[in-house]
């Protein structure tokens, strides 16, 4: 990475975080979540990465998930990431993901998967004081909130804001990932304790140049 890439400023926030750990395992400070529609080359992005950052690999179904999904996955293992599978637990089985997240209207399935698969990560999406209760109930590691600030994503909501989001944090009793709107100019306004990592899109793929 560049050091003076947008990447590398909000991995530089990450890492001041606290770390915090589910089933044994480190979880990360950063977070890829990928989206064709949005990062034209997400093996770009995962190659900049630094090690024991995490990717979650959204396919939105696509004709081509699976093999897409080898090609990231494999990358991600080289690059010594965590690497989840998002919305569908089948493809990450096949995947051999470490873990899968789950969109907020399917946090409930949380229980079953852990009962099924006892070493994945299992996180989530969560919009709402409502959806962290949920999250909490049904056992989740972590739960990415969001949106923090006000994102490109054509799905996303009216932006928390720095207060609302803080709230929302100190009940959770989840770590929590900030997403939405997330930027190298307002990266450190999440750092808080409480907060597990920082998670994007399209700043991650801004000035993104491999990392050893």
């Amino acid at each position: 990475m560049a050091k003076s890439g947008s990447a590398e400023i909000l991995w530089r926030a990450a890492r001041t975080l606290r770390p915090a750990r589910a089933r044994g395992k480190a979880l990360p400070r950063l977070l890829f979540f990928t989206d064709p529609a949005r990062v034209a080359s997400p093996e770009a992005v995962i190659a900049a990465l630094p090690r024991g950052a995490g990717v979650v690999y959204r396919a939105f179904a696509a004709p081509d998930a699976l093999a897409k999904g080898r090609s990231l996955a494999q990358l991600a293992r080289r690059r010594g990431l965590v690497f989840l599978v998002g919305a569908d637990p089948g493809l990450a089985s096949r995947l051999m993901a470490d873990g899968v997240h789950l969109p907020e209207r399917t946090l409930a399935r949380a229980r079953g998967l852990r009962r099924e698969r006892p070493r994945w990560l299992v996180t989530g999406a969560a919009h709402s004081a409502a959806a962290l209760a949920l999250a909490r109930r049904a056992g989740l590691d972590a739960v990415a909130l969001s949106p923090a600030f006000a994102s490109r994503s054509p799905s996303a909501a009216k932006p928390l804001g720095v207060l609302r989001f803080a709230q929302l944090v100190g009940g959770a009793r989840r770590p929590v990932y900030a997403l939405g709107g997330i930027r190298a100019d307002n990266a450190r306004r999440l750092v808080r304790p409480g907060v597990a990592g920082l998670a994007a899109v399209e700043a991650l793929a801004q000035s993104a140049s491999p990392r050893t």
